[in-house]
């Protein structure tokens, strides 16, 4: 049965509800005939429009004669692409999705990786895996991604590198070896839990340990001395190793030495915690929860404004999908259904071509072909 989380005032009733709608229990009784449902049906024909629009795009303006998407950094996009036209409905027989795979393919290394130049590694393999789980209704690619979870768990900070202790361990980063961050720690957890790893894989409990050391929050999974200095219930990228300088950066840091925290990480913090099994009875859930009511938008990244706002809807839409979270009361009260809010806003933003772009670059998002991957991706989840 379907779970579904739904946020409901006075907050005092706040969790029970959190707790009865995780355990598969709806909120809300569905009716077809209900003017309600009437107004959802009308979204979902604009959702289509868009989704059509942005698929359209790639196919006939992103995608290279190659088959890949903005191959220049890599196979990254091309796996995004792939994935976007593959959660929308797009068969594995599409001409687009069939030459990406194609292409995609040519990357697999002789280690297990799916990578380009070996910079990004574990990043781009992640993103490969999802796209290679969702095209794998055969079992074409079994080995294939088997060999891929045996790659990226490889090169996680485990035992052998780090011990449980250190604030490290079980984070990756975009290459493996150097610094760890959530995002590319959440790909990692994600493209597991698509190649069938459980939330008790070694793989999937080591890196939770390092989410729960990126979230602002003084307990016991958090022993970072970060922990108590923000303590909202957010997430941010990075665990520094030495001391921090606040005046470097009023982005990142806090007058006291704080981590900021900010949207696409929060969203992806709870998304990475849910699928490392954990529930809302939880408190690093119940207080992941609480950051995202207190700052619900679809309009900007909550602390980052414009950059990475692609990223942020994807990361926004995945894990309320994956939470079965319906709909969210913010901080003043007022309730959103936020599958329609963010196909609003997307559509507003959509281009005449059909595609998605950021007038920001920070993290390559003026790139079309990145920006409406993670655009599709977004609206995949607002069905």
């Amino acid at each position: 049965m379907k779970r579904r989380w739904n946020f409901h005032r006075p907050r005092r009733i706040f969790v029970p509800l959190l707790t009865l709608a995780f355990f598969g229990t709806p909120l809300i009784a569905a009716d077809d005939e209900t003017p309600q449902t009437k107004a959802i049906s009308k979204i979902e024909l604009q959702r289509r429009e868009i989704v059509d629009k942005g698929l359209a795009f790639l196919a006939k303006e992103g995608q290279s004669d190659a088959g890949t998407f903005s191959d220049r950094v890599g196979p990254g996009v091309t796996a995004l692409a792939i994935t976007s036209a593959l959660r929308n409905g797009k068969s594995v027989d599409d001409p687009m999705v069939a030459e990406g795979l194609k292409a995609l393919e040519g990357y697999v290394k002789p280690d297990g990786g799916i990578y380009g130049n070996g910079r990004l590694k574990n990043y781009e393999t992640c993103v490969a895996m999802l796209c290679f789980a969702e095209a794998n209704q055969s079992g074409k690619y079994n080995e294939l991604l088997k060999r891929a979870k045996d790659f990226v768990t490889g090169i996680q900070y485990g035992e052998g590198e780090r011990d449980p202790s250190d604030p490290w361990y079980g984070g990756v980063g975009y290459g493996g070896a150097g610094r760890p961050d959530l995002s590319n720690t959440a790909y990692m957890i994600e493209a597991l839990r698509a190649a069938e790893a459980g939330p008790n894989d070694p793989a999937i409990e080591r890196a939770l340990a390092f989410v729960s050391r990126c979230q602002n929050l003084d307990s016991k999974y958090n022993d970072t001395a970060f922990a108590a200095k923000v303590d909202d219930g957010g997430f941010y990228y990075e665990i520094p190793t030495t001391k921090i300088d606040p005046s470097t950066s009023e982005e990142r840091y806090t007058p006291n030495g704080g981590l900021r925290s900010y949207g696409s990480m929060g969203y992806t913090g709870l998304k990475s915690m849910i699928f490392a099994g954990l529930t809302p009875k939880d408190p690093r859930v119940k207080a992941a929860l609480q950051w995202i009511r207190d700052h619900y938008d679809v309009e900007s990244n909550p602390g980052m404004g414009s950059a990475g706002l692609y990223y942020y809807y994807h990361t926004f839409a995945a894990a309320l999908n994956v939470a079965g979270i319906q709909t969210i009361d913010d901080a003043d009260g007022t309730r959103h259904d936020w599958k329609a809010d963010l196909i609003a806003e997307l559509a507003e933003r959509q281009n005449e071509d059909g595609s998605w772009s950021n007038s920001n670059q920070r993290w390559f998002e003026n790139d079309k072909n990145l920006a409406t991957s993670f655009a599709l991706m977004a609206l995949a989840y607002c069905k």
